[in-house]
């Protein structure tokens, strides 16, 4: 039993529900994420100042939502999660949905989609205080991560360990008799983002990262400055390489 199973449902869902339930799950995650990262870091928003365990605990009850809005794929939310499940052995992504490359090409697509959706809706939602900040950093802040100290193989590495957290917790707990399914992934994130996000601001998930950062370049935010791209590659290559680990951990420690 995987952790996809703890949100499963009793009929086996098609390729074209799993994608539709990962784009909804991953864009309302992204909305409430980078959500309360506008409303902690632009002008005249009401969650101003506030610090870093905010945005900790609003990006773990993101993750919350978007589990259970996404419970008719397993919720994976995160190409990471899908390569961990990959890796490890396991013979299906969800109840019902077997493991191929055509449902590892729409876990994947969804995601990414999900991910711009999400933060194009953030957006609209804190448009008016986009236009009165003047710190094109603070805007992409919003959007994607970035290094509090630029250093390319110490931020890969870690985005690596901090996911390797995420992906393994995430497959264990569904070998688990607990059932606290999405609120234990939640806290998950929590702790990794109080305890590991320093550097990097964990993005854990490539498509969190990508999927806004795409947003950042495309839409007609005032002033907004470059995307950062030259280090657009980090939090997706650590990520995978922290699900890598993970996944080939648990397929030999459930083993």
């Amino acid at each position: 039993m995987t952790v996809t199973a703890l949100l499963a449902t009793p009929t086996a869902p098609s390729l074209a529900t799993a994608f539709t339930s990962e784009l909804l799950g991953t864009a309302v995650m992204l909305l409430l994420g980078c959500g309360v990262v506008a409303n902690a870091s632009l002008p005249r928003a009401k969650g101003g100042n506030a610090n870093f365990l905010m945005i900790g605990f609003g990006w773990g009850l993101a993750v919350f939502a978007g589990v259970y809005t996404a419970y008719k794929s397993g919720a994976h939310l995160n190409p990471a999660v899908t390569v961990g499940i990959l890796v490890s052995g396991g013979s299906e992504y969800a109840p019902g949905i077997p493991i191929t490359a055509a449902s590892t090409a729409v876990y994947f697509g969804a995601q990414l989609l999900g991910a711009f959706l999400g933060a194009v809706a953030a957006w609209l939602a804190y448009r008016q205080h986009f236009d009165e900040e003047h710190d094109p950093g603070a805007k992409l802040g919003v959007f994607a991560t970035g290094p509090a100290i630029r250093s390319y193989p110490h931020n890969v590495l870690t985005e690596a360990v901090a996911t390797f957290v995420l992906v393994l917790a995430v497959l264990l707990l569904g070998r688990t008799p607990s059932g606290l399914g999405p609120l234990a992934v939640a806290l998950v994130v929590v702790g990794i983002g109080v305890s590991l996000g320093g550097p990097t601001g964990y993005a854990i998930n490539p498509a969190r990262d990508l999927g806004p950062r795409i947003a950042h370049a495309v839409l007609p935010i005032k002033d907004k400055g470059g995307s950062d791209w030259s280090y657009a590659w980090v939090p997706v290559v650590g990520p995978l390489i922290g699900a890598v680990i993970a996944g080939l951990t648990a397929g030999v420690y459930a083993g």
